[in-house]
């Protein structure tokens, strides 16, 4: 069985009294520990179906999978537990809270599964150390730097040890050497904790890095 299994998935929105589809007919299959990139052009519908894989979203029609499980069946909050357990999320503007440490936001997942405090504290230094960022744990996100904002988040991300991680255009607010330290990063995660991987890019360094592109246009798959 597929990580993930797509089936005739659409998504349709109503814009001046039009009907606009922004993921058509679409099908997919995506593998335990892949590292595939959604690429396409603005418009092509491949954040659209990043939302619709991280449930952030709901289908019109169609069918998605996520290891056996139906979420477009699920009720908003069999979603957002399911969100909780089994997904990590990597945000283009990184959003990360202001008025938190880097240290409470990047166990704010572990807090909303109400792990406690200790727990919390050991997996998020040990995560900051592996992350390369150990010791900016008590600074606010205003006083890093973009590319430690990034593995902040990333962090975040990592901290439930979820078999699935989503980004959403992770390279664009980065320069090419944070982009490709990032990156690096990734395909390390891919590879040593077998954690798949769906990133949304139409940067051809991600494309370099991932194991399998998939091109979408007019929410279609481009040849497909």
């Amino acid at each position: 069985m597929s990580l993930i299994e797509i089936r005739d998935l659409t998504k349709t929105y109503m814009f001046g009294g039009q009907k606009i589809n922004a993921v058509s007919n679409l099908h997919l299959n995506i593998e335990e520990q892949e590292f595939v990139v959604l690429a396409g052009p603005s418009g092509s519908g491949k954040t659209t179906l990043l939302n619709l894989i991280g449930g952030l979203d709901q289908p019109t029609q169609g069918t998605l999978c996520i290891a056996g499980c139906r979420i477009d069946r699920m009720t908003p909050k069999a979603l957002a537990d399911f969100r909780l357990r089994s997904i990590g999320f990597i945000f283009q503007a990184h959003n990360l809270i202001p008025v938190l440490t880097a240290a409470e936001n990047a166990e704010y997942v572990l807090l909303l599964q109400k792990a406690p405090k200790k727990t919390r504290r050991e997996i998020v230094d040990s995560l900051f150390a592996e992350l390369g960022i150990d010791g900016l744990q008590d600074r606010l996100p205003k006083d890093l730097s973009g590319g430690q904002q990034q593995r902040v988040a990333i962090a975040r991300a990592l901290a439930s040890e979820p078999a699935l991680i989503l980004a959403d255009e992770p390279t664009a607010s980065l320069d090419s050497k944070a982009s490709a330290d990032l990156l690096e990063l990734l395909l390390e995660l891919n590879k040593t904790k077998g954690i798949s991987i769906v990133a949304s890019s139409h940067d051809p360094m991600v494309m370099k890095y991932s194991k399998r592109t998939v091109f979408l246009q007019d929410g279609r798959l481009k040849n497909g």
